[in-house]
């Protein structure tokens, strides 16, 4: 499956929210499907995100590229260091989180 086209469709069809602090406000009160971070997120951040993202039992996902290449997929003029897919729309995007897991 190809992670990149499933998160774009994701964006395309579906609902998501971008940001750290957006991410983690929602991540709190239980909203979300799947956390997803870029890999040039800082250490402390990431684990605060995959931390709560346990807790709420929402799938935690890293992506492989910095958030400049992550905010060009979703088709964002910015860098974006954290997204949480709320709903997936028509993407198999959360098929990426529990293949990952299974690793």
């Amino acid at each position: 499956m190809d992670v990149e086209k499933e998160i774009r469709r994701a964006v395309d069809t579906g609902k998501t929210v971008f940001g750290f602090r957006e991410c983690e406000k929602n991540v709190l009160k239980g909203i979300g499907k799947l956390l997803i971070v870029s890999s040039n997120l800082e250490k402390e951040k990431k684990e605060k995100l995959k931390y709560f993202a346990e807790l709420s039992n929402i799938a935690f996902f890293e992506f492989e590229k910095s958030s400049l290449d992550l905010g060009a997929l979703c088709g964002r003029p910015h860098s974006i260091s954290a997204m949480l897919i709320i709903d997936p729309g028509k993407s198999k995007v959360l098929e990426i989180a529990k293949s990952s897991e299974k690793k």
